[in-house]
């Protein structure tokens, strides 16, 4: 194998799989790429099992075939070359020689025969979706997926798609019990990729990840489907796929609470910096800071036996009896972040009932806070 590649075009393709190699050495080849020379350019290949990306490059193909190597060493390679071009030769006893202009580096491969297989992917039935719209939903939702939960479902993001007529709403839910994110779309697809009933799917957090990196390199819109065990993005001559998981996804809708009387409006940026602020004297495990809602303010506090007390006033806007109630500062200030506008509304019944969020104006978007004991 040997082939001349464009060194902007491997750098890119080498930033994209950096998330997608298995680091933890279960299987030393799953920390390595594939590349393969044909005669339509240059594959590359990445998998962990779980997700998978394959792309297709520009190159000059001069000796099809391929090989597989560390991603991490080649990526590590390319970050510190500046030579424009890149010639990659590989040899029978699969060391790789790159070559940048007077540079040259061999490192060791092994066998393609090795490496495991991407599954094969059907090009029907694929839904449309705007990137900057399905952007916004993993945006709203990941923030809140668990991590290393012992409920293993809720180390996955829910998507959901709800056929009505000829739209589709897709809804993306996270949570890891302690917060949760809602975000939906309404979509108008072709009739061809609209489902025949609700299809609800559980992807795991990392595919979601990578998923809004590849969302955020331009605005081409990405195809989104679904086989029986697989999610498959198509975007810019890339194919991602990913696992679904198995499991029963908890019900979400008996989490989040109604339109309530009490209801608080207020400023996002304040309420951020005063979470800020008054959580620094919070450090224990639940980084618990008080607040109590007046007709006219909040006042925040916080307390801690080590370190001290903090408080704060906020202006806010609220119609009802004074209460008070605890919120873990870190959950609360992770919703503040994926807001985009600068009101918004705090609903709740008592000072132990999940905290409903929301912008004004906006019923595509919910967030909820557990409360804590302070």
């Amino acid at each position: 194998m040997k082939i001349h590649v464009a060194r902007e075009d491997l750098l890119t393709a080498l930033q994209r799989v950096q998330g997608v190699v298995e680091k933890r050495n279960t299987m030393p080849i799953l920390a390595n790429i594939l590349l393969e020379a044909k005669a339509e350019g240059l594959d590359i290949v990445a998998t962990d099992l779980e997700i998978g990306m394959r792309g297709l490059y520009k190159a000059t193909v001069i000796e099809p075939g391929s090989v597989t190597f560390s991603a991490r060493t080649l990526f590590d390679i390319l970050k510190e070359v500046r030579h424009s071009e890149i010639e990659i030769v590989v040899a029978d006893n699969h060391w790789v020689t790159v070559k940048a202009g007077k540079s040259q580096f061999r490192v060791v491969g092994l066998p393609s025969k090795d490496y495991p297989a991407l599954p094969t992917i059907e090009r029907e039935g694929l839904l449309s979706i705007p990137a900057q719209g399905l952007l916004q939903l993993l945006k709203k939702t990941v923030f809140a997926v668990g991590e290393k939960d012992t409920r293993y479902v809720l180390n996955g993001l829910l998507i959901t798609l709800i056929p009505a007529g000829k739209k589709v709403t897709i809804r993306l839910i996270g949570t890891d019990g302690h917060r949760l994110g809602w975000a939906e779309q309404e979509l108008t697809p072709d009739e061809s990729a609209i489902p025949s009933s609700e299809l609800q799917v559980i992807i795991p957090k990392k595919a979601a990840i990578e998923i809004r990196r590849l969302l955020e390199e331009d605005d081409k819109e990405p195809l989104l489907g679904f086989t029986k065990n697989l999610l498959i993005l198509r975007k810019s001559g890339l194919v991602f796929t990913s696992r679904i998981m198995e499991g029963t996804y908890p019900n979400y809708q008996q989490v989040v609470p109604k339109e309530s009387s009490k209801k608080v409006t207020l400023n996002r940026s304040e309420l951020e910096g005063a979470l800020r602020r008054v959580s620094i004297l919070s450090k224990d495990k639940a980084h618990a800071v008080k607040l109590t809602f007046h007709p006219e303010y909040i006042h925040l506090s916080s307390n801690s036996p080590d370190l001290g007390d903090a408080e704060e006033e906020i202006p806010a806007t609220y119609h009802g009896e004074i209460f008070s109630a605890g919120f873990n500062a870190r959950y609360f200030l992770d919703v503040l972040s994926v807001i985009d506008t600068e009101a918004l509304s705090l609903q709740m019944e008592t000072p132990l009932s999940p905290c409903l969020i929301q912008e004004p104006g906006n019923p595509t978007f919910k967030a909820v806070v557990m409360p804590v004991k302070v």
